[in-house]
C-alpha cells in the first residue's frame, strides 16, 4: 500500500506587509518537527525576496517559490 504524504501546514500571510509574512512563518515553523511542511500563500511582492534569505539563514529548505497568480505569491518550506 502506497503511503502518501502529509499535507503541509498553511499560513495565509495575504494582505500584510513586509515583514510580517516571514514572521508569522518563523513563528509557526519554530513550532514545527523537523522535515515537515509549510506553505504560505503571500501577496506583499518583497516576499520573494525574502523568503529565500530567511530560508538560507534559519537552517530551511525552500522547496517552492513564486508567483502562482497575479499578485498572489506561494511559498513552500520544509522545516529545518
Amino acid at each position: 500500500m502506497e503511503q502518501t504524504a502529509p499535507e503541509p501546514a498553511r499560513l495565509d500571510a495575504r494582505h500584510l506587509a513586509c515583514p510580517l509574512p516571514v514572521l508569522k512563518a518563523r513563528k509557526r515553523l519554530l513550532a514545527m518537527a523537523p522535515g515537515e511542511l509549510l506553505l504560505v500563500l503571500a501577496t506583499d511582492p518583497a516576499a520573494l525576496r525574502d523568503f529565500p534569505d530567511f530560508a538560507q539563514v534559519a537552517g530551511h529548505r525552500l522547496l517552492e517559490a513564486g508567483e502562482i497568480e497575479p499578485g498572489l505569491f506561494r511559498f513552500l518550506i520544509e522545516r529545518g
